[in-house]
């Protein structure tokens, strides 16, 4: 007899949604009768691997709501990047547990591990359905329209960026942001959705989809300094040479790397720093600054898509269904339909595990400073209802007396 245990996990960064997902597992599957009981696994991979679950079966359907609402991750999270060894440790666990559905919601490592756990529970002959739950602001996985937890960043990446350029053209100067993304440059693009009037910031978008180029950017921000009086920069963490090294250890003396051998580029202001001390040096300009959004953008409270609330609880209530009465395993990926609504398609773990997607030539501007309409096309059904809007005087000048 089938055992009717679910196990669910969090992975990965945190976002505003993920909770979403969640609850969106645990309500969905309390409808199915022959379910026993929903654990949730604390710290993701880590917490199955030591066997450190709590009973979701008892979570209140109220508390839950209340959870849902919340961002960053309720069950915790984990950067641990399981191998084979490892996922065979995850399935010894959900075996002697009697496990027999297993959902992670996380991004494209998290994608990779349901791979390879669901393929060691085929050579076992174990009934384990297991399903990828899609999760990153970086919107980086491959076969979804967008992911869930990149339109609520996206948002604040927006807002930012609009309220930065206020800041900017009320005291004018040079002001770099340096926002998240290795690979993909989505979330820097988002910045561009901030803009009102045709000489507001940020005028330069620098995206890891294409070269960067120390004395190019330096021009770009003298041409640009010298048109408007000031100039407001989103730049990616990711941005590179043409022979894929980082800027930012290019730039500095010592580099921070993590446990997976990368250069540490979120969570430290250094970009911006470096960046900023090129600007001052070589064009001679005194009032520059600088800021790294980093982690503000995953989980920010007051700034959530009411779409990316809606659709991450729909990716959790469809994964739910897919395992009920779907005969494989997969990851649940976001496919557009019409000017803006979607529908779900579960997609086979080996098309989106491991693979990065990585913004389409389409959406960025032919200088690659800059996106195109495409791109403000697609991104702003996202953003969700109730963006806020900035204004300016429309002041008529007094003519001058003493100085005319």
């Amino acid at each position: 007899m089938p055992s009717g245990k679910i196990l669910v996990a969090q992975g990965g960064g945190p976002t505003a949604v993920i909770n979403q997902s969640l609850v969106g597992v645990v309500l969905e599957s309390r409808r199915f009768q022959h379910v026993t009981r929903v654990y949730g696994a604390l710290h993701g991979v880590r917490g199955i691997v030591n066997e450190e679950f709590v009973d979701l079966t008892q979570e209140t359907s109220h508390n839950l709501e209340l959870v849902a609402a919340t961002p960053s991750s309720a069950l915790g999270s984990t950067r641990d990047k399981p191998d084979i060894a490892y996922c065979q440790q995850i399935f010894a666990v959900l075996r002697a547990h009697e496990i027999e559905h297993f959902f992670y919601i996380g991004g494209n490592d998290s994608s990779d591990t349901v791979r390879i756990v669901s393929e060691e529970a085929h050579k076992a002959g174990y009934p384990l359905r297991c399903i990828h739950i899609p999760k990153t602001i970086d919107n980086d996985l491959v076969g979804s329209d967008h992911t869930p937890g990149f339109p609520s960043a996206a948002r604040f990446v927006a807002q930012a960026f609009a309220g930065a350029n206020l800041d900017n053209a009320a005291l004018p100067g040079v002001y770099v942001g340096v926002v998240m993304g290795r690979h993909a440059g989505f979330l820097t693009a988002a910045s561009a959705l901030g803009k009102k009037f045709p000489d507001d910031g940020p005028h330069l978008i620098y995206l890891p989809e294409r070269v960067f180029v120390l004395e190019q950017f330096l021009a770009d921000v003298k041409a640009t300094y010298e048109k408007y009086g000031r100039c407001v920069i989103a730049v990616s963490e990711g941005i590179h040479d043409a022979s894929g090294e980082p800027i930012a250890s290019l730039l500095a003396k010592e580099v921070e790397r993590d446990a997976h051998g990368n250069v540490q580029l979120s969570g430290t202001g250094a970009l911006a720093d470096l960046l900023c001390d090129e600007i001052k040096a070589k064009l001679g300009i005194k009032r520059v600054r600088g800021d790294t959004f980093g982690y503000l953008q995953r989980s920010f409270i007051g700034c959530v898509s009411d779409v990316d609330q809606r659709e991450a609880r729909e990716v959790g209530e469809k994964a739910v269904q897919f395992a009920m009465w779907g005969e494989r395993d997969g990851s649940v990926a976001i496919k557009r339909t019409g000017f803006y609504s979607v529908d779900y398609e579960l997609l086979p773990l080996t098309e989106v595990a491991g693979k990065t997607r990585t913004m389409e030539d389409e959406f960025i501007s032919a200088s690659g400073t800059d996106v195109t309409d495409a791109f403000r096309l697609y991104l702003r059904p996202l953003l969700g209802s109730g963006m806020p809007d900035a204004f300016r005087l429309r002041a008529a000048k007094v003519a001058k007396v003493l100085k005319p």
